[in-house]
């Protein structure tokens, strides 16, 4: 079955052969097994499988929040794979997106200002640009009219849609979600995956979510089946 927006760009990011370890000795767990995955830009993948397969922990590798013990990670043409944490930092804040399934956000800090902390750490824009980015993202996602209530003042469907704009706050090559919507109701379940899926295809990002649910799972562009550290044989479906 041929793929839903069909992109002919190279990919924004690419891994192959991922292999990780946990614990040592007797109780070392070989948690990914040569695991290789290319994302293409405005497309949305899901990785589904049970609990413990590794998708998690493939993620946070692939989001340069861990390091694998072996195996190479491509993010937008740059080699990761012997980088400084320096450069892994930068890449991160420069190119990757996160959205979790808490939203993370400071208490005690506006909607507009919990999207303006990511673009102060890359320091690309000046105070009023990034003003005006975070009010133009917080508009995209229905909430300009709430860019100054304080973040404890959202409810928590509103919360994670700050999220959702907050992991595209520095135009990143690439958003990992790792449940985006587990801590929702169905409602706002379905409101926040449309979004992020809406602002994948119209920003050109590429989104990898790991979910249990099958029904957004479903809904995605790709999705890859994992099962004890590798995908399943056959699993890049097209929905």
């Amino acid at each position: 079955m041929e793929e839903k927006n069909q992109n002919s760009q190279a990919p924004v990011l690419r891994c192959s052969n991922i292999h990780k370890y946990l614990g040592k000795g007797e109780s070392e767990v070989h948690v990914l097994r040569g695991v290789g995955l290319e994302l293409q830009p405005g497309l949305m993948y899901s990785i589904v499988g049970p609990s413990g397969c590794g998708k998690s922990t493939l993620m946070y590798l692939l989001g340069l929040l861990d390091r694998q013990d072996d195996g190479d990670i491509w993010i937008a043409g740059q080699d990761m794979a012997k980088a400084s944490d320096e450069v892994r930092t930068d890449v991160r804040n420069s190119s990757i997106g996160f959205v979790f399934q808490f939203h993370f956000l400071l208490a005690e800090f506006t909607a507009l200002e919990n999207l303006m902390l990511p673009m102060r750490k890359l320091q690309k824009l000046s105070d009023e640009q990034m003003r005006d980015r975070a009010q133009s993202l917080l508009d995209e996602v229905g909430l300009g009219n709430k860019a100054h209530r304080l973040a404890n003042q959202l409810s928590g469907g509103e919360q994670q849609r700050v999220a959702v704009a907050r992991a595209l706050a520095n135009e990143p090559a690439v958003i990992f979600a790792d449940e985006p919507t587990g801590n929702l109701d169905v409602k706002n379940s379905t409101m926040v995956f449309d979004l992020l899926r809406k602002l994948c295809h119209e920003h050109g990002q590429a989104v990898l979510m790991v979910t249990h649910n099958q029904n957004l799972a479903k809904l995605c562009d790709v999705v890859l089946s994992m099962q004890d550290g590798e995908f399943v044989e056959n699993s890049r479906e097209s929905i």
